[in-house]
């Protein structure tokens, strides 16, 4: 093997990682997040969660980022500790589908049919696909298609590569006498441990093991070892994710690690075990591709089937390890549940960004409407529950702007740019809102301390503004949810009427106040009331211009609302007409 051979492999593992990478995000992409939340809803059933673990590890290519999200679910208390374990298992089991797709490449037949099946013939076609999606289509889905068959043609390529730079060394009596060396389970274990856990990819040292296979030194005695020492390497991602991540984040993390390790010992005792006995003849034999997949997916059903039964023992085992001694610093509801893990699946990050945004557009409405209640009948419980519903707000801005900022700097898909983007530009209105709510709540406060009532005209009048503006908090809030443009058009006509009645009521209580019918001190109070209502709508019509502007990829606020409401307008006009009807003053 000479110097160019060298950089041939070298070349082929660099393509064959970087296809794997490639083709795992576009999987990840297609995806959108779906399989991390099938993960989330997850059952408390134990052969559920293998099953699930075993499709999303398949679906995405990789227990590593299966297993670092399942941390990172524990870790934002969405998952339990005991739901975790069942994923784990699942996930060896579904990270054993990359060396069966790999083990085609090895297929030998004069049948034309069953030649197509080898990756060498399909990748091209593949490729040529790929790169077509990738220059000419103009849905993100389709490009994001396009990466996934380019990326496996360049894993498959890179394979082939390797397979062709390392078949010479199968007469270079050095390389082969290392590998008889593995044939040591211990040195074996410790070479794949090694391997896996600097690549931090078990299917990827595993398609590096199979590449070997084609010199034909590689036997099955030193193959095996080397296999089980892939697994227990793989547990290193998932430690390194658990670090500064909370006891039972961490204890998921000793759960993957400790699976591995007992599983291997267990299978360890029982092959050689039986060997001694029997002596099976195989382990002398040169492995293939396809045995390398066979012995991938055996360990790892193996160690699955002995351990489920046990998987209350795992989990008791991690929490010995990591003892509930010192007090954990509680982090806020936003920030656990905005688990920085979660970016390095972006799609899954922006579910989540949006599960939070929505939490807080939610907990805004509720200290909104719970003021406007203590109008009819004030009570303390209420007004607490206002400042525990703001307070909920302004954790939620907090932790979603910070995140937000990094999921940016991620490869989002069109769509989540988009709703980016109007998360961004509307939490600052939720909060708002919510700080107007409060406002509220002290004004409704403030009439109660000092046993003052408005008059019963005031109060049928403020009815009808307060009728209005909880139907535009509901409409807006709707448009953000559901990005419903159409419904977006009827937000503006009743924010413009809304200021209308703003301004009569004001009017109304300055006749009143000279008629002597009111007091200055209750003017005060009701015209910060109008003041708070006024501005809510206003944010609100900031969050339906938002939804709009975003999605036609622009955002000129001034100019948009300038067009809608030029009087040529006439669809506006009607719709202010129609609004107008609907809230007349007595």
């Amino acid at each position: 093997m000479d110097f160019f051979s060298v950089l041939s492999m070298i070349g082929g593992l660099a393509l064959f990682l970087y296809g794997m990478h490639v083709m795992g995000d576009g999987l990840a992409k297609v995806s959108g997040g779906k399989m991390e939340k099938i993960l989330e809803s997850l059952t408390s059933s134990p052969l559920k969660a293998v099953g699930l673990g075993a499709l999303v590890t398949a679906v995405i290519q990789s227990s590593s980022a299966t297993t670092v999200m399942v941390v990172g679910f524990v870790n934002s208390g969405i998952m339990k500790l005991s739901q975790a374990v069942g994923i784990i298992m699942g996930a060896n089991i579904g990270t054993t589908v990359t060396s069966w797709i790999l083990s085609l490449s090895g297929i030998e037949s004069d049948s034309f049919f069953v030649q197509l099946f080898k990756p060498t013939s399909f990748s091209p076609i593949l490729a040529m696909i790929g790169v077509a999606f990738l220059l000419f289509a103009k849905s993100e889905r389709k490009k994001d298609v396009g990466t996934i068959f380019l990326g496996f043609a360049v894993l498959m390529y890179g394979m082939d590569s390797m397979s062709a730079a390392v078949k010479p060394l199968a007469d270079v009596p050095e390389f082969t006498g290392i590998l008889t060396a593995f044939s040591n389970p211990l040195l074996g274990m410790l070479a794949g441990a090694l391997l896996t856990a600097v690549i931090q990819s078990s299917s990827a040292s595993v398609g590096i093991l199979q590449a070997l296979c084609v010199t034909g030194a590689v036997s099955y005695g030193a193959a095996i070892p080397i296999i089980l020492g892939q697994n227990i390497g793989t547990c290193v991602t998932a430690l390194l994710s658990a670090i500064g991540a909370k006891k039972n984040a961490k204890r998921a993390a000793m759960v993957h690690l400790y699976f591995n390790i007992i599983g291997t010992t267990v299978f360890l005792i029982v092959f050689y075990g039986l060997n001694m006995v029997v002596h099976f003849g195989f382990l002398e034999q040169s492995a293939n591709a396809a045995g390398i997949a066979v012995a991938h997916s055996a360990f790892n059903i193996f160690a699955t089937a002995v351990l489920l039964p046990f998987s209350k023992g795992l989990e008791k085992l991690a929490c010995l390890t990591i003892r509930d001694e010192k007090e954990e610093t509680t982090l806020s509801e936003g920030a656990q549940l905005l688990d920085i893990r979660f970016l390095e699946k972006p799609a899954f990050a922006m579910e989540q960004s949006r599960n939070v945004a929505k939490r807080m557009a939610d907990a805004s409405k509720d200290a909104l409407f719970t003021a406007l209640s203590l109008f009819k009948e004030y009570s303390t419980e209420q007004e607490k529950t206002v400042v525990e519903e703001e307070n909920r707000v302004d954790d939620y801005e907090d932790a979603l702007g910070s995140y937000l900022v990094k999921l940016g700097q991620k490869d989002l898909n069109q769509q989540d740019s988009r709703d980016l983007s109007i998360i961004l530009h509307c939490i600052g209105d939720f909060e708002r809102i919510s700080d107007h709510a409060v406002n509220i709540m002290e004004s409704a406060r403030e009439l109660h301390e000092k046993g003052m009532t408005f008059s019963e005209k005031a109060l049928e009048e403020l009815k009808v503004i307060i009728r209005a503006v909880t139907d535009i908090v509901d409409t807006s809030y709707i448009v953000f949810e559901d990005k419903n443009q159409e419904l977006a058009k009827k937000v503006e006509p009743l924010e413009e009427i809304i200021d209308e009645l703003n301004m009569e009521l004001k009017s109304r209580h300055v006749r009143r106040l000279r008629k002597g019918t009111c007091t200055i001190e209750q003017g005060f109070v009701l015209s910060d009331v109008l003041t708070s209502l006024e501005r809510i709508a206003d944010h609100c019509s900031n969050i339906a211009v938002c939804v709009s502007q975003v999605s036609e990829d622009s955002f000129d606020t001034h100019s948009y609302l300038h067009d809608m409401k030029k009087e040529e307008n006439e669809a506006f006009q009607r719709r202010m007409e129609e609004t107008r009807k609907q809230y007349l003053l007595p």
